[in-house]
């Protein structure tokens, strides 16, 4: 009986352990993390908590922070600097504007330049650049001549110079009578080039003149001469060469 009982109990032992698959082996289950426990007096805070008009005003208040702050540090030194190039730019345009018109104006310019040249080349030998007292005592002379006049004195006077021209005067001594001093002024004022006649002084002679003239004639006739701009600059450096010229053989002895 009691081996029949043994034989039993092993039997039944080594069912039991032919029931269990050799291959798993036998894990620890690790003990589930412990919560830490909270310190006192901090509150458990979240947003998934609040109620959601509660997350809608944290949204929209750090969605204004965040644009206050790029306001701040990038928009408006980027409008400031947007600002420079928008006013340097309608510069920039107005200059172009201001050169294209006058490109446009260019042509009329050109034939302005060209007609104010043939004015200047006509007025020329009414206004010459330069004295020729040759000249004008040759002209005076035929004046004088076509007019039954005699030229007894031709004395050019002192210059007085204006802006952009300069006068001439040269005193006159005439023989002559009324009839030919008339001729001669009237001859005068029809003269190409500008000369008027003034301070005229009448004397009548008694005995006649060699001529029959009745009466010398003492006259001023002024002309006038286009003249540049004076360079008295040019000139110092040659009185400057010529001093230290003459000093030179001073300091040899």
């Amino acid at each position: 009986m009691r081996a029949a009982g043994r034989s039993s109990g092993s039997s039944s032992r080594f069912a039991a352990r032919s029931r269990c698959p050799v291959s798993t082996p036998w894990r620890r289950r690790r003990p589930a993390p412990r919560a830490q426990p909270r310190a006192a007096g901090v509150a458990d805070f979240s947003l998934t908590k609040l109620p959601w008009y509660a997350q809608m005003g944290a949204f929209v208040a750090v969605s204004a922070a965040l644009a206050g702050a790029f306001y701040y540090f990038v928009e408006r030194r980027e409008q400031a600097a947007l600002a420079v190039q928008a006013r340097e730019l309608s510069d920039i345009r107005g200059r172009i504007s201001r050169g294209q018109s006058t490109a446009r104006q260019l042509p009329e310019f050109r034939k302005e330049i060209g007609t104010l040249e043939a004015r200047l080349d006509a007025l020329k030998p009414i206004l010459p650049d330069e004295r020729d007292v040759g000249d004008l005592l040759r002209r005076v002379q035929t004046l004088a001549t076509q007019s039954n006049l005699q030229v007894r004195g031709f004395r050019p006077q002192a210059i007085t110079t204006r802006d952009m021209h300069a006068e001439w005067p040269i005193a006159l001594q005439l023989e002559g009578n009324y009839h030919n001093l008339g001729l001669f002024l009237d001859r005068v004022s029809k003269f190409p080039r500008i000369i008027n006649v003034g301070n005229l002084t009448l004397t009548a002679r008694e005995d006649g003149g060699t001529s029959g003239a009745s009466m010398d004639i003492a006259a001023t006739a002024t002309t006038f001469v286009l003249v540049d701009a004076p360079a008295p600059v040019s000139e110092s450096p040659a009185k400057g060469k010529k001093g230290t010229a003459k000093k030179s053989p001073a300091k040899k002895r």
